[in-house]
């Protein structure tokens, strides 16, 4: 399967700590050599990046490495196709307007029959089923409500869409507006909270550390999800199957329901 990579933090912060590690996964220390992508918000406006070749020997993503973006919340993925072929079109993060705002999602797992669910505002781009799983849920989502409801519908309804999807197979997923960070666990997902004091953190994927403590400020927060801990010696919180979580400025503002059938094998 895929792996995932989100942030959402309290001030304009770059992943080059985190993508680092999360790329090199992307062919070198990890199966996922189909492609990659990476979404920065400002404010309402989203900047992807897409690239459908191996991240790891990618010179988009060596760039993207050497030429930080600072954002409050960015979306990141690696494929390792199943449904779909190669290319642009079927790589993640995908992208749609909702509300005047840049939605960005990302899917780890796969859904079986979803061809039967019916589409109205949104249709795919490529021939995944995560993408057509994303059009489905945003056109639920706009149907039922034609302006923003609020935080509390809003969480409601993306835990209740999650949990139909899930139906189908395997829905672990990352989806932002640019103010939340929605994580839905399904089989794998983990998550960690950085905030003062901040310590050393390495990596696991390659030899690199770094002192939080010399790169922030007293009043940092910082919240990274990722399909498996990108770090060695921290400690990151693992996800119950079903559990959604919404990170707000590098704050866990919410963990709702989202429940799953049993009897799912635990996909990378």
């Amino acid at each position: 399967m895929c792996e995932l990579l989100g942030m959402s933090c309290n001030t304009p912060t770059d992943l080059t700590f985190s993508f680092t590690g999360f790329s090199s996964r992307g062919g070198r220390t990890g199966p996922h050599s189909d492609g990659w992508g990476l979404a920065f918000f400002e404010g309402r406006a989203s900047r992807v990046f897409l690239d459908p070749n191996p991240c790891s020997d990618s010179p988009l993503a060596a760039f993207l490495r050497a030429h930080p973006i600072k954002t409050e919340v960015a979306v990141a993925h690696i494929r390792k196709r199943t449904q779909g072929p190669i290319g642009l079109a079927n790589t993640h993060p995908f992208w749609r307007e909702m509300w005047g705002r840049s939605w960005v999602f990302a899917h780890n797992g796969t859904l079986l029959g979803i061809e039967s669910l019916e589409l109205d505002r949104y249709t795919p781009i490529g021939e995944t089923d995560s993408e057509r799983a994303f059009c489905w849920m945003l056109g639920q989502i706009f149907r039922e409500f034609p302006a923003d409801p609020g935080p509390e519908h809003l969480f409601a309804a993306i835990a209740r869409l999650g949990s139909e999807l899930s139906e189908h197979g395997v829905f672990n997923f990352l989806l932002s507006n640019g103010d939340y960070l929605f994580a839905r666990c399904d089989t794998k997902l983990h998550h960690i909270l950085r905030k003062a004091p901040f310590g050393q953190a390495t990596l696991a994927d390659e030899d690199v550390a770094v002192d939080f403590a010399q790169v922030t400020t007293p009043h940092d927060q910082v919240a990274v999800v990722a399909t498996t801990p990108l770090t060695r010696d921290e400690q990151w919180r693992k996800g119950e199957p079903g559990e959604l979580w919404v990170f707000q400025r590098g704050e866990l503002v919410a963990e709702l329901a989202s429940p799953v059938r049993h009897g799912k094998e635990d996909h990378v």
